[in-house]
């Protein structure tokens, strides 16, 4: 007497559960260019990882009998798997059976809060989201029998939110996603979607078309040409879904486990007393003159180990992770090649980053080259100030060690917002850094109107102030009052910061955990 027969039953509605919506649906879904759920779990996790969960819920009907007449699997799936050998939590909808909406139990899979959540939370793993789902439906009144409130059932945003001060969250848009689904793929540290093949809108065409009488594509309302490049709703497109997949692992692999522990280091690929002489000559010494800070950038950190943060999104700053030395950093460097200016969409950029990287105490680099804030009316109706005080809010309440390298320009409200003066106030320049409330240019014709307009001849004497105030301006002299901690070859910045980001991680290892986050923003 054995229990193979149950067993056998067990393995079938397994095999069911495995055909996702049917031969005709899955065909459909590939169609439109994109995996099925079970597909991209496959391809995202290390091989022969993935331990289901919940994978004979659904809907069943009986014959007579008692036996299974047909089973309709729980349009969700979700487990524990590995990605470089340590442990997430993933799960998606499966948009093959009936548009990934869910299914009616008490206890969630996953999408909507639920079990793949309390996985994450409880054994301190990250989580993977793979949303492809539309949330709800009208028909839900039908259903019911009466109308509910928006957000209703078991399982809210509540663990959502909690999860972001735990462990890494990270949200892929896979599909066309709205509502609930879409509100909840926001509770994340970083989120991708797919270029053509994802949208995300707070509701989709033919909501806009009633209510506006406007016909849209849902590329145009919210593909990744409105969502990343132009909202920064979602942090980075990916080309096609097996990108997104291997962008994923990418961005988790300089994420630690949780808060409780540091990222993870890896062993050393790259010399950290390497020096580039090409460093030596790539700020011009025209200050009209654009240059190209990536390339900056990758001479700097660890060789090709630069992954950006939104980078079609608030162009004028540059935020990547990257190593030194092996040990993961964040990097924010401002970009002259679009004029280097804190707009709105750069303030929220940078503030959101510094956010990231101190919640999982990866210390911030800053390569420094900011005129100041946008001014003019248009930037004023956007808020500019409050958004740029915001990033300044943030840096504040940020306690990972800091290190600001001065390459150019540091003017303004947006130049203060580059420095740790909460703690070592750790400031690097190099003999092309320049820096003050105003640059001289524009500072002198108002520090010194009335005497430039008395003077027999207005324009030499606005010259002859300006050279003045650039010779007592010289960084030397900055650096002889110790104003700046160090004035340095720009060759020997990677040596330099290797040094003090080895040095530090004695201090990362002593203030791990959530990070306490009293207060009000700006």
């Amino acid at each position: 007497m054995t229990w193979r027969p149950e067993v056998e039953e067990i393995h079938r509605r397994r095999r069911m559960a495995e055909d996702c919506g049917g031969t005709a649906a899955v065909e459909k879904h590939h169609a439109a260019g994109k995996l099925t759920v079970r597909e991209r779990i496959e391809r995202l996790l290390d091989k022969r990882s993935f331990r289901e969960v919940g994978k004979l819920a659904g809907k069943a009907s009986y014959a007579a009998d008692g036996t299974l007449a047909s089973f309709e699997p729980a349009p969700y799936v979700m487990g524990l798997g590995a990605i470089d050998g340590r442990p997430v939590a993933v799960g998606g909808e499966d948009y093959t059976i009936r548009a990934g909406t869910g299914f009616g139990s008490d206890r969630r899979k996953g999408g909507q809060g639920g079990f793949v959540e309390d996985l994450a939370h409880e054994y301190r793993i990250p989580l993977v989201n793979l949303v492809d789902g539309t949330g709800g439906t009208v028909n839900t009144v039908k259903r019911k029998g009466y109308s509910v409130w928006p957000g209703y059932g078991m399982d809210g945003f509540e663990r959502s939110a909690s999860l972001l001060g735990e462990v890494p969250v990270v949200s892929a848009i896979m599909g066309s996603v709205a509502g609930g689904p879409g509100g909840r793929a926001l509770m994340a540290h970083w989120s991708i979607m797919v270029r053509d093949t994802s949208q995300i809108f707070a509701a989709g065409p033919p909501v806009v078309e009633r209510a506006f009488g406007v016909k849209l594509h849902k590329n145009d309302l919210g593909g990744a040409k409105v969502a990343v490049d132009t909202a920064g709703t979602i942090d980075n497109a990916a080309a096609n879904e097996d990108d997104c997949l291997r962008q994923i692992r990418t961005f988790l692999s300089y994420m630690p486990q949780n808060v409780w522990e540091l990222p993870p280091s890896i062993a050393p690929t790259d010399r950290p007393d390497r020096c580039e002489e090409a460093l030596l000559s790539i700020v011009p010494r025209s200050e009209r003159q654009a240059y190209n800070m990536r390339k900056l950038v990758g001479m700097v950190v660890d060789k090709d180990s630069a992954f950006e943060i939104q980078p079609t999104f608030g162009r004028a700053v540059i935020t990547s992770l990257a190593r030194m030395n092996g040990h993961v950093v964040g990097v924010v460097a401002n970009n002259p090649m679009v004029g280097g200016i804190v707009d709105v969409k750069t303030a929220r950029k940078q503030t959101h980053f510094i956010s990231l990287c101190d919640s999982f105490n990866i210390p911030l680099i800053f390569f420094v080259d900011v005129p100041g804030l946008l001014i003019g009316v248009d930037s004023e109706s956007e808020a500019i100030m409050r958004f740029g005080i915001q990033q300044r809010y943030a840096l504040a309440k940020a306690t990972v060690p800091i290190y600001t390298v001065l390459v150019r320009k540091c003017f303004g409200v947006a130049g203060g917002s580059v420095f740790d003066r909460a703690g070592l106030n750790f400031k690097i320049a190099w003999p092309s850094a320049s820096w003050g409330s105003l640059p001289i240019e524009g500072g002198v014709k108002a520090a010194y109107r009335r005497e430039i307009e008395a003077a027999p001849d207005p324009a030499a004497r606005e010259a002859e102030i300006e050279a003045e105030l650039r010779a007592l301006s010289s960084p030397f002299r900055t650096a002889e009052a110790f104003a700046v901690e160090d004035l340095i070859d720009p060759r020997e910045t990677r040596p330099y910061l290797c040094q003090f980001i080895d040095a530090a991680q004695s201090r990362l290892r002593t203030q791990l955990g959530p990070k306490l986050r009293a207060g009000v923003s700006p």
